[in-house]
């Protein structure tokens, strides 16, 4: 097959249906433009084989910057998907966008890049790809030989002061995929107008720039930086480090990732002798064996169920620790109590979040360092008990963040990292200390696990003292669920789901009444029984709340930034002294919710 015959069955396929315009649009491109002459074979033999689907998965749109940055399934050929080409596209917008501000801002000394990579399948090949990009734009790549943590990225970012950062990783996504994040000089992933700037020179690309990853390391274009880095990265992690016990057994997994380059010497080096790396999930593998459906997600209780029981055999195992592929997600689990056989359970995020602000709050009070300038932050869709922790300690909780450990860190820079005290989103992702501007296992592990030690100290678990805040706070309970919606076809579904959200709220929602509307797409807040709007003052951005007649109680929805989904966040609390089963109050909810959707 020539091109003209595949234009002729590409045209073919979109009057039947078949093939979206938007994607026979891009396939044309690839097929006529000299930079794509490399990938016009792969695609002949795809419309031979009318491989239509994959044709318009991989063709029907540009593959968008999200909340993480630019991240999907890999595929050789396509606008959509994760590749050789739409990886370039990426850095070179990257180099053109960081070269216009430097030229703005009147710098003109020799602009820096900060690059690393973790486990996944063909990580290393684009870490290299994106070196060699941003060498042949003038830059100098610092640049970490071996897996590391993205929160080490963050922290490279500043330390070696560069203008920009690329971290290679999907984070938790299936095998399938791969994504690059961009960091700003600030060590956080780039925010407006920076990320928009970037995005504006991707889609105008006429050309991508490269040379050889090899030669320009013989150059010293590109510097291997890994020693000095580690050493620094896990300095600047110790200290956060609070004094206090470090009788506690742990077994940790880095789930296949790179966790085992950070999190274990810090666990050490603070003092915590007796960490075991569970074996099964110890090698670095884009694969990701032994868990779950391959995917490694702290968020999913299923990847600790074999750490579990290897934990119960074993006995005398105080607390679990789990981290995502890149290291910036951390997962919990711990016995009920210290009693041989006892019931273990992993605590979720939110949980998690509640029991750092009340251990690092509490601790900066008793050490007289504590005062109303102090600051917590936390996002939308996070669980309001971080606030009223926060409230009770008398320090601000900045709370009116969109989903994206981006905008915490954009807050921390905001509001000064001098009164910063910790950050979290519900998605297992907490930061303390001002070291990097992302979410960062490391640290939360050393804070996670001297808060265990120090409730072990008093004969307690954290599932005792996750009990101790609902009694002083009020129990609070969230439970989160996704639709996943692939394609232009599912895009469109989600898009219309959303609206449905937006304008036409049933009357109710697991025995109670929507009563307010709060739109963050269109800035602004309907009164459901009056009908009355008025403008709603916060971020903007694809996150609708429905908020319900009971106190406490609230639904929150919007697509994923990084992966083709929808979201939905569900809320409960009582006020403290008051008992009740949220676990069935929740499930009412979201039965009903899914029978709208």
């Amino acid at each position: 097959m020539d091109k003209s015959e595949a234009l002729c069955a590409l045209q073919h396929a979109v009057e039947e249906r078949l093939l979206t315009p938007s994607a026979l649009k891009n396939i044309e491109l690839w097929l006529n433009a000299p930079q794509y002459a490399p990938y016009v074979d792969e695609i002949l033999n795809l419309v031979q084989s009318q491989s239509w689907k994959e044709l318009d998965d991989a063709f029907w749109t540009i593959i968008p910057f999200g909340t993480g940055g630019r991240r999907g399934r890999m595929y050789p050929v396509g606008t959509n998907v994760i590749n050789d080409v739409t990886i370039g596209e990426s850095a070179q917008g990257l180099a053109s966008y960081t070269l216009e501000y430097l030229e703005k801002e009147g710098i003109s000394r020799r602009p820096s890049c900060a690059i690393a990579y973790d486990t996944r399948h063909r990580s290393r090949h684009f870490a290299e790809l994106c070196a060699g990009i941003m060498v042949a734009n003038g830059f100098k790549v610092w640049f970490l030989d071996g897996f590391r943590s993205t929160p080490e990225m963050s922290f490279m970012v500043r330390y070696k002061e560069c203008d920009c950062g690329i971290m290679v990783t999907a984070s938790h996504n299936p095998p399938s995929d791969n994504a690059v994040k961009v960091y700003w000089n600030t060590g956080g992933q780039a925010l407006f107008p920076h990320d928009e700037g970037i995005i504006r020179k991707v889609m105008s690309l006429e050309s991508v720039r490269k040379v050889s990853f090899d030669d320009a390391l013989k150059s010293g274009d590109i510097e291997y930086c890994q020693d000095e880095v580690d050493q620094a990265f896990i300095d600047a992690v110790l200290k956060i480090s609070l004094p206090g016990s470090r009788d506690l057994h742990v077994v940790y997994s880095p789930l296949h990732g790179v966790g085992a380059s950070c999190v274990l010497p810090v666990l050490e080096k603070a003092g915590f002798e007796n960490v075991e790396l569970f074996g099964p999930h110890a090698e670095p593998s884009g694969d990701f064996p032994n868990v779950p459906n391959h995917v490694s997600n702290p968020e999913n209780p299923a990847v600790f169920d074999m750490i579990i029981d290897y934990a119960r055999q074993k006995g005398g195992i105080d607390l679990i620790l789990a981290t995502d592929p890149d290291s910036d997600r951390l997962g919990v689990a711990a016995p009920l109590s210290f009693e041989e056989g006892s019931v273990w359970k992993t605590i979720t995020g939110n949980q998690i979040a509640a029991l750092m602000a009340e251990y690092l709050l509490s601790a900066r009070k008793a050490a007289g360092t504590l005062s109303p300038e102090n600051y917590v932050v936390e996002t939308l869709v996070t669980t309001p008990l971080v606030k009223r922790i926060g409230d009770a300690y008398g320090v601000r909780t900045i709370n009116d963040l969109l989903v994206g450990f981006k905008f915490i860190g954009g807050a921390i820079e905001e509001n000064g990292p001098e009164n910063f005290v910790f950050g979290a989103e519900e998605s297992y992702g907490f930061l303390i200390g001002a070291h990097a501007r992302d979410k960062d296992a490391a640290a939360a592990a050393l804070t996670m696990c001297e808060l265990a030690a120090a409730a072990k100290s008093q004969r307690k678990t954290i599932h005792d003292k996750l009990e101790e805040i609902y009694a002083k706070y009020g129990r609070h309970d969230e439970k989160a669920f996704s639709l996943v919606m692939t394609g232009s076809e599912g895009t469109a579904k989600m898009s219309a789901l959303l609206e449905r959200f937006q304008k036409n709220p049933p009357k109710s929602v697991g025995g109670m009444e929507v009563v307010r509307i709060r739109d963050y797409e269109h800035a602004t807040q309907t009164d459901v029984l009056s009908g009355k709007q008025t403008p709603l003052v916060g971020p903007r951005g694809k996150l609708v709340v429905w908020e319900l007649s009971e106190p406490g109680n609230f639904i929150a929805a919007r697509p994923s930034g990084t992966e083709p989904k929808i979201k939905f966040y569900l809320f409960a609390a009582l006020p403290p002294g008051v008992e009740g089963n949220l676990d069935d109050h929740l499930a009412r909810v979201e039965n009903d919710l899914r029978a709208l959707i």
